[in-house]
């Protein structure tokens, strides 16, 4: 199988160029202009349109036990949309609760994924204890190709670890390579102020911020720096939100703590007023950390173009809005936490990024595909386009214009944050290692064909 795409420009993280890419064996074999289409090749015409890495989503829930029910999506569901929408691979929080033992949690969450995903996918290794069995069980899993943990500074008693918990775990990470990814809040905080605001009779979706506002996630920042600095671990924090919590990271950083960031599509496009909205629909809005002040958009805009925030993820959590959001009706602190974006991701940062000038091209490439490579240990199987690297692909239209609705989409959710908002530009074809999975918004692939990708440690 050899797959010939001709005429496009190719555009990497640092490159930009009009060249063809010859692909076989599922990998790039040639970039070069003018390339004669070997016999039995299939060849794709890209005059006209940009060539890019296939995108890396660092931050999905698929499989997600959660707040006493479950997530929507299966691998069927959220591969088949990753790739409509420009994604080749996905990096899932492998989340067990507490109640469960780490390794038996990732070998459920591997069941999920292991032939019915049509892209390829790797996880994050929640620690969601630390007890006597914990370290073995997480070097075990080290072993099978894990190379990033996480943990989670909020949720008591479900999925949040204490501060003996997190210092061992960080302890660990350091001794074997892996970077620890964190969501950063004070759970005490988030707790206390909830029983206020409840007992205030203060119930709608709009107080699920005033329940975590940016002092809480700043907070959450400072006391994972605090560790992170004492042990050396490297540390990435997940779906950061806002200049405080920003603030507090970037001063680690230049006290020689060694710390990436992400931030969310859904905090460059939203702001907290979508939470305030009445009559239930606010509660489609509801994650965490919260949807913040608009003000906060253009300082994680600036972030990403100047280098202080490395990548946008997604952070996927499919609820439906009828079934599972409302049973948040009259309590805020019951609205299943997440806004399902996966299949929106690089269309939106495209669309309100690049063509807004908010960011380059470059820039976009690098915060949604080559950073996340370099940063969980991909790079350079995948994130660029390069001689040797898979051949996942993406030729993207620059002429196209569309709309995003919950009746087109292909996520396993019935409703869109982003009903009839307008982008430029899609997805025309996209390969995951040589092979078409897509052409021109449908799907043409195969479920089952997704490999999982094992990583070596190497944040020493």
């Amino acid at each position: 199988m050899s797959l010939l795409i001709k005429n496009g420009e190719i555009v990497t993280a640092s490159e930009r160029y009009v060249a063809d890419i010859f692909c076989e064996n599922e990998t790039i074999t040639r970039i070069d202009r003018n390339i004669a289409p070997p016999k039995g090749a299939e060849v794709i015409d890209a005059k006209g349109k940009f060539i890019f890495p296939g995108f890396i989503d660092p931050h999905v829930h698929i499989y997600l036990p959660f707040m006493g029910t479950f997530a929507k999506d299966t691998y069927e569901t959220a591969s088949r949309a990753a790739l409509i929408g420009g994604t080749t691979t996905l990096i899932e929080m492998c989340a067990p609760s507490r109640a469960d033992d780490a390794l038996a949690g990732f070998e459920l969450w591997m069941k999920q994924a292991v032939g019915k995903s049509a892209c390829d996918f790797t996880f994050h290794m929640s620690v969601t204890k630390f007890d006597d069995q914990t370290e073995g069980q997480l070097r075990e899993i080290v072993k099978r190709g894990i190379s990033s943990f996480k943990v989670y500074l909020a949720y008591k008693g479900a999925f949040g670890v204490d501060d003996t918990e997190l210092y061992r775990t960080l302890k660990l990470a350091k001794e074997l390579g892996v970077i620890v990814t964190a969501h950063c809040e004070n759970e005490t905080l988030i707790a206390e102020r909830a029983k206020e605001l409840l007992a205030a009779g203060k119930t709608d979706s709009g107080q699920h911020h005033e329940s975590r506002p940016p002092q809480v996630e700043a907070e959450g920042v400072n006391h994972l720096m605090s560790f992170a600095e004492l042990t050396g671990a490297a540390t990435y924090i997940v779906h950061l939100s806002c200049k405080e919590a920003l603030d507090r990271a970037i001063a680690a950083r230049q006290r020689g703590v060694r710390v990436s960031i992400e931030t969310l599509i859904q905090y460059l496009t939203l702001d907290k007023s979508y939470a305030e909205k009445p009559k239930s629909e606010g509660m489609k809005y509801v994650m965490s950390p919260p949807l913040r002040d608009k003000r906060n958009q253009e300082v994680l805009w600036n972030g990403l173009r100047d280098g202080l925030v490395q990548t946008v993820a997604t952070d996927h959590c499919p609820f439906d809005f009828t079934t599972k959001k409302k049973m948040g009706k009259n309590n805020f602190a019951k609205i299943p936490n997440g806004i399902p974006s996966l299949e929106d991701r690089i269309n939106l940062l495209y669309t309100y990024g690049v063509k807004a000038g908010k960011i380059d091209l470059h820039t976009f490439v690098n915060v949604a595909s080559t950073q996340v490579a370099k940063t969980f240990d991909l790079f350079p199987r995948k994130g660029t386009i390069q001689p040797g690297a898979d051949a996942d692909l993406v030729v993207f239209d620059p002429d196209y214009r569309g709309k995003i609705s919950a009746k087109t989409h292909h996520i396993n959710v019935d409703y869109s944050v982003f009903e009839d908002w307008k982008i430029e530009g899609r997805p025309s074809v996209v390969t995951v290692r040589g092979e078409v999975a897509v052409r021109d918004g449908k799907f043409v692939g195969k479920i089952g064909r997704g490999n999982f990708l094992r990583r070596k440690p190497s944040h020493f």
